[in-house]
């Protein structure tokens, strides 16, 4: 049987010197955002707060200068993420086009479609949404049905998407279609489009979860045109490249830090004279920094250029595990004791119900494990 080695890493000086200066950033403007609105972090947004990340130069920050990006180490933005993530700043507007659409684009269509959308990304003025998931499809990507069709200079698309957050505010959806009729192969004959959601044909429906907030959308597509430089890389490499795709999304510190805050606001509201505040709030704690370590050895990896796909697996299913346990804790410690309206219940009250979705965001646990088990050889 094959074995996971995450190794571990260590931040250099310039790191730690990024993170001052991004504690200071953050100190200065988080003021003003409620517990309440910081337990939602990477999940809820303001387009403010991506615009002034992005003047500060923390957005693309490892991409090449030729698209606007900074050219920094995959460490360094390791950082601002950690930071980011742990104060609970409203990052959520642009995160799917920096964590992932961005380089895509750069991989895929480096000539035509990067240079006119990744500055803009890079500014935190263009936000992306992710068009894979469908109807009745479930976990299975694979038996997709939106149909691109060939006309001259471009295609049609019709079909629908679901699942899809921030399809209600972003300018671009990246999505996965159906270009060839199936086959036996059921990962060939699919492309990825870049869609602009202003274009005719292109419509949204909103789903809320069960706090009521909009996160999700139903996506329509009915006959919308796109040229042909829209498609993104060659017809037919769709499944390829959303793959990779997905190792971007499954590889960052946000796999673990969703409940940070819930974290803060049971330490702040301990009892140092209850032997078992002490010892749960110290397995919690010490579990944290385990997770710490295993993302930042992702993040190593990725700083070397290696494949982190497989650890990243096992740090989201992990991270995932230990998210959606941190609210019957809450319970446990403090249930009975918590004062209406404070910021443990508050933060308490919008965790016990968003945490459910954990598991599925960037692949289910059963697609999860499904991977880690043929990494190791076990099927």
């Amino acid at each position: 049987m094959q074995t996971i080695d995450i190794s571990p890493c260590t931040l250099d000086e310039r790191c730690e010197a990024l993170r001052a200066e991004v504690r200071a950033f953050i100190a200065e403007h988080i003021g003003k955002y409620s517990p309440a609105i910081r337990a939602r972090n990477w999940a809820g947004g303001d387009p403010e707060w991506s615009r002034m990340m992005g003047e500060r130069g923390w957005i693309g920050m490892t991409w090449p200068k030729r698209y606007g990006g900074h050219e920094r180490s995959s460490l360094e933005r390791y950082v601002v993420l950690e930071e980011m993530l742990s104060a609970g700043a409203p990052v959520g507007a642009h995160w799917i086009a920096d964590r992932q659409s961005a380089p895509l684009l750069m991989r895929y269509s480096p000539d035509v479609l990067a240079p006119r959308i990744v500055p803009e990304i890079v500014k935190g003025s263009t936000y992306f949404c992710i068009g894979m998931s469908e109807p009745d499809s479930g976990s299975d990507l694979a038996s997709i049905r939106t149909r691109a069709s060939k006309i001259d200079g471009g295609w049609v698309i019709n079909g629908s998407k679901l699942w899809t957050s921030g399809a209600h505010y972003a300018k671009y959806m990246i999505a996965l279609v159906r270009t060839e009729a199936k086959s036996d192969n059921r990962h060939a004959g699919m492309s990825q489009f870049l869609i602009d959601m202003n274009t005719p044909g292109v419509t949204h429906r909103p789903i809320r979860n069960m706090i009521g907030d909009h996160d999700f959308n139903e996506v329509f597509l009915e006959n919308v045109e796109v040229p042909d430089e829209n498609l993104i890389g060659n017809p037919g490499d769709g499944w390829h490249q959303v793959t990779a795709e997905l190792s971007f999304e499954r590889s960052g510190p946000e796999r673990y830090l969703s409940c940070s805050q819930l974290l803060f606001e049971m330490l702040d509201a301990a009892e140092t004279s209850d032997p078992r505040h002490r010892v749960e709030l110290g397995r919690l704690t010490a579990r944290y920094a385990t997770m710490r370590q295993m993302s930042l050895g992702v993040a190593g990896m990725l700083h070397r250029g290696e494949n982190p796909s497989l650890p990243a697996s096992v740090v989201k299913d992990l991270g995932a595990l230990l998210e959606q346990g941190m609210p019957d804790i809450a319970h446990d410690l403090f249930g009975g004791r918590i004062t209406p309206d404070s910021s443990l219940d508050q933060v308490l009250a919008y965790l016990a119900q968003a945490n459910v979705s954990f598991s599925m965001r960037g692949g289910t646990r059963e697609i999860l494990r499904g991977i880690i088990a043929r990494g190791l050889g076990l099927r």
